[in-house]
């Protein structure tokens, strides 16, 4: 073996550098559990579980936080460790393994677009064309890969009818600087793209530097520019709405002067306003034929919404309040109070604004649902605030040392030092007007100004909890994002769940490992003890390098993982039967090993280049878990080849050659199995062929009649796994017609293999994009769920992820229609491009393209039996069956997993047809079948063990990827012999004669050269 000086240096080196990776893991869990019991220890007192399962994370959070730049660990004489230095070093565990929160943040490129056409006042433009271009560009993203800039101009361009974009962007400064009115809609066009991509990157950026100061281990963070998406893991976030507020906040501060009710045109504005809002509607039901009768309202519908603070109300608010309006009524109210002819009853000067929480209850100190109105003092000829948050360059939380209540405290450079001292000047000189600070335009609090508050630094209080006013000051000292961001799929998974999950793997690891190590002993003898050696070198090489290069692991992480261990031993297996072949063929021990790796590198590279092709297309399109299944897919089957052909050869000539030992590859009971095998598989194809056909025919009449069980990634919805308290029975026709009561129709309803678990999937709102759409699903899946109960659950206890003993939410998930199809789009795609990657590389190998086609057959065939299977089979077997990322996921891997097994027999026959020139083509296909069948089994076998444990251990989320593989191993075994070969067969009649020719000519240029 050449070589061997080199593969002990990469040996060392890899060993080394793991070693490191796994030192790191101590002095880092070490500080992690000195954490756990420092909040363990002070939150002793606690008694609600909840509230002391939230305290314990926080504080658990805020030690690390405060050891981030502690050293805790060195190598002397070349680096010190800090706790993130060390944690960045460690294997991440992904959310479905740790529990916590991932959401994909679009930026909302509309607005920007619409944004740029702003003038100086700040009014954007009204042109229907132009409004019409922008929502149909938005619908358009739902279906399309592409840009929104790129969608927006080509709608526009459908139905200009001569406009030119250029006219719309004239009178923002920013573009002025850019385009001119003569410019071109694609000079326009280019600015737009330049400027969005931009903006997308610097709300990236920002977003980034926000959750660096969350306080969150190992978050990650990653922009897809082509879609303009931002990828945001928080591994242990346990409050989503909190962590939703906290990225979604455009962090726009402003510092507004105040109407009073009491000021000239203000309270007769409102009244005036509900007189000719009432006689509107009084008209309007005479025109529909209504009979008014003696029922004479005397109330418009602007104030049956909104009660005004006027003396009569008595609500004893301050007199910057306009009023009160219920929660549910606000956007209602808001569309009335934006009428010109409403607007025009005010002072010119002006906009309405809500306050950003509602009002507290002065007795209970409770929030009620009524939020205040008011209404801004804007400066003439201009939509800006007078002072904004850009002047702000600190931003902290702590208590007021008077009243006790959480204040945000800001730092401002100079120059919004002395506007601020302006403006409360000239608010404390009239007669203490208050001042609104408004974030994101929502009104945070409006204080009574006592008189000019001068060096730059002054306090903002709004009924903050601790945790609230830590995000707003982090939020403030980033800065404002650049533009909107909506998210577009969340997901979120509770602790508990989480380390089920890990228990559940680790038990499926174990079992699988040791199915696969007892079969390798008992079939290989010494060889399968070699094999057992590498196959655990493998494992430890598998992680560290995982760790090395900062990979977040997964659930399907974790399968893909077992996987390798089933295929890891695949080179063990082609190597020791080549081997067996040649000992049967008289050679002696160390001739036949010799021969049997040379004869066996061939099929090696070939099975594992084509599933390393498969896994990268899957890393390309994939997202989130499945990314990271395709990347430990990829590294596994580097360091299977390492370990098995490299280390395993390695081991074998020390025993063999230096210790001059003999060394076995069969057992007794294994010595002739499968030899001598003569089976005429070519003369059953036939066969073979109508039996594929039938079962592909009832399955493409289920998918066209039964369809797919479509999860929640392909269809958007909304999905929360629900775990009922011990001792209800849940009637899933009770569940679903007390759900269809909030949600409006019947959710989807299965059972998950947790105890007295259910998975309910729902459209509910899911085309609503306002910020607090997700909270409202939750409250009416809570309202359904408590009526089914038949008693009310706190719905605080409810959203808790923590097991709590009671009816709760363990995980949710949001997928809108974007993302969707995104989804769909991009399997298709990760479909075509494996299949066509299969057929070039299948192509350049064999030099045929009948080898191609026989290849890419066998896969359609499984993909087509698969995917029949699945339609056929859901919501019979009792698992779920969805179509899926997990299940793309899956497909793609059977792909290659068949692949890998049909050019083990592809390299055979090629091999045989340049050996036994006088045999017919069938007689060298059914040798080459025969020759590779105890390969083909045993791998099968292997791989099948861990597939079923699996299938039988393994959680709900991955039992239908384990299923999928459990069909895929099967029909691709079965391919490979019955499909793919008898494809090539059939379509190269004259095989044989073409391999003679290329082999005649190769030995008359090899006499030739000789001569």
């Amino acid at each position: 073996m050449q070589g061997k000086g080199f593969i002990r240096f990469l040996f060392y080196a890899l060993l080394v550098v793991c070693l490191l990776q796994y030192l790191f893991m101590i002095p880092t869990r070490n500080v992690e559990k000195k954490a756990e019991r420092y909040a363990i220890s002070q939150t002793a007192d606690i008694t609600n579980e909840i509230e002391r399962n939230q305290r314990v994370r926080e504080l658990t959070s805020s030690y690390l936080d405060s050891m981030s730049t502690s050293t805790i660990f060195s190598i002397p004489g070349l680096k010190d460790y800090t706790y993130d230095e060390l944690k960045q070093q460690n294997l991440a565990l992904g959310l479905d393994l740790k529990g916590g929160q991932s959401v994909y943040l679009q930026v909302n490129t509309r607005d920007l677009v619409h944004q740029l056409t702003s003038s100086r006042s700040g009014v954007r433009t009204k042109d229907q064309t132009f409004i019409t271009a922008l929502d149909n560009a938005q619908e358009a993203m739902k279906n399309s890969q592409s840009d929104f800039v790129s969608l927006f101009s080509s709608e526009f361009r459908k139905i200009a009818d001569g406009k030119k974009l250029a006219r719309f962007f004239m009178p923002n400064e920013v573009m002025n600087e850019k385009i001119n009115a003569n410019s071109s809609d694609g000079e326009v066009e280019r600015v737009l793209r330049s400027m969005a991509d931009d903006v997308v990157r610097l709300t990236f950026n920002r977003l980034k530097q926000r959750i660096d100061k969350l306080g969150v281990t190992q978050p990650n963070v990653s922009l897809d520019e082509s879609r303009d998406i931002i990828l945001v893991e928080l591994p242990g976030i346990d409050n989503p709405e909190r962590a939703r507020n906290f990225l979604q906040a455009s962090a726009a501060l402003e510092f507004w002067n105040v109407y009073r009710i009491s000021d000239p045109g203000v309270l007769n504005g409102f009244r005036q306003a509900d007189d000719l809002l009432l006689v509107e509607s009084q008209a309007n039901q005479e025109a529909q034929g209504d009979s008014l009768g003696n029922n004479v309202e005397l109330q418009g519908p602007l104030l049956s919404m909104l009660q005004l603070n006027d003396a009569s109300a008595g609500l004893g608010m301050s007199q910057v309040v306009m009023g009160t309006v219920d929660r549910n009524e606000r956007d209602e109210l808001m569309a009335l109070l934006q009428r010109e002819d409403v607007r025009a009853l005010f002072p010119t000067n002006g906009k309405f604004l809500y306050s950003a929480k509602p009002i507290v209850n002065p007795q209970t100190g409770e929030f009620t649902r009524n939020y205040e109105l008011y209404f801004i003092r804007t400066q003439p000829g201009t939509a800006q605030a007078p002072l904004e948050g850009d002047v702000v360059t600190n931003a902290s939380q702590a208590p007021d040392p008077m009243s006790g209540q959480i204040q945000v405290t800001l730092s401002m450079n100079s120059q919004g030092a002395k506007k601020w001292a302006e403006m409360t000047t000239i608010a404390a000189q009239d007669q203490n007007r208050p001042i609104a600070i408004a974030l994101d335009d929502e009104v945070v609090t409006a204080p009574n100004v006592n008189g000019a508050i001068t060096g730059g630094v002054s306090s903002i209080t709004g009924n903050f909890t601790v945790a609230e006013a830590q995000d707003l000051a982090s939020i403030l000292e980033v800065g404002k994002l650049p533009a909107k961001v909506d998210i577009i799929q969340e997901s979120n998974v509770g602790p508990s769940l989480g380390k089920s999950n890990i228990n559940k793997s680790f038990r499926s690891f174990v079992i699988g490992l040791l199915a696969v190590l007892a079969f390798m002993v008992f079939y290989y003898g010494g060889g399968g003890i070699v094999s057992i050696i590498a196959l655990i070198a493998n494992i430890f090489f598998i992680m560290g390098t995982l760790a090395s290069f900062g990979t977040v692991l997964t659930l399907p992480g974790i399968a893909g993982l077992l996987l390798t261990i089933g295929m890891a031993v695949d080179a063990n297996v082609i190597i020791y039967e080549r081997i067996r072949e040649e000992l049967r063929a008289g050679k002696t021990t160390l001739q036949a090993i010799q021969d049997g790796f040379k004869n066996s590198y061939s099929a090696i590279i070939d099975a594992n280049v084509t599933t390393i092709l498969v896994a990268i297309i899957l890393a390309y399109f994939g997202l989130g878990p499945i990314k990271g299944f395709a990347v430990v897919l990829i590294i596994g089957v580097l360091m299977s080849l390492f370990t098995a052909v490299m280390l395993g050869r390695l081991m074998i000539d020390w025993w063999t050659q230096t210790r001059g030992r003999e060394i076995s590859f069969w057992t007794p009971a294994s010595k002739n199995a499968f030899s001598n095998l003569n089976i005429d598989w070519i003369g059953k194809r036939k066969i073979a062929y109508g039996i594929s056909l039938t079962i592909i025919t009832l399955g493409l009449i289920s998918m066209g009649m039964r369809g797919f069980d479509l999860g929640v990634d392909f269809k958007g919805g909304y999905s929360y796994n629900v775990e009922f308290a011990d001792g209800i029975n849940v009637d899933r026709t009770e569940l679903g017609q007390a759900l269809a009561a909030t949600f409006g129709d019947v959710p989807t309803i299965k059972a998950v293999d947790a105890s007295n678990t259910y998975n309910i999937v729902t459209d509910y709102l899911i085309d609503d994009t306002s910020d607090d759409v997700a909270d409202r699903v939750m409250e009416a899946l809570h309202g359904g769920i408590s009526t089914m109960q038949g008693s009310a659950i706190d719905l605080e206890v409810f959203k808790s992820t923590d097991d709590v003993g009671s009816t709760h939410v363990t995980s949710s998930s949001k997928v809108g229609p974007t993302i969707a199809d995104d989804i769909k789009s991009k399997s298709a795609f990760a479909g075509v491009y494996a299949l066509l990657a299969i057929f070039l590389y299948i192509f350049l190998r064999f030099n045929k393209w009948q080898f191609s086609l026989g290849a890419v057959a066998a896969l359609f065939h499984d993909s087509l039996l698969v995917l029949g299977l699945f339609s056929i089979l859901w919501g019979i077997l009792p698992i779920s069956l969805e179509i899926d990322q997990v299940f793309i996921a899956a497909l793609l891997t059977v792909i290659g997993y068949s692949i890998n097994d049909t050019v083990v027999v592809f390299d055979r026959i090629r091999e045989y047809l340049g050996i036994y020139t006088n045999k017919s083509t069938d007689e060298v296909l059914n040798m080459a079948i025969n020759s590779t069948f105890s390969r083909t089994v045993i791998t099968s076998v292997t791989t099948l063990f861990v597939v079923f444990i699996l299938l039988v251990f393994g959680g709900g989320s991955i039992k239908g990827f384990a299923f999928a593989l459990l069909v895929g191993v099967i029909v691709g075994t079965y391919s490979s012999i019955f499909v793919a070969t008898p494809i090539v067969r059939d379509f190269s009649k004259d095989l044989k004669m073409r391999q003679a020719a290329q082999a005649k000519k190769k030995r008359f240029s090899k006499a030739l050269n000789a001569q």
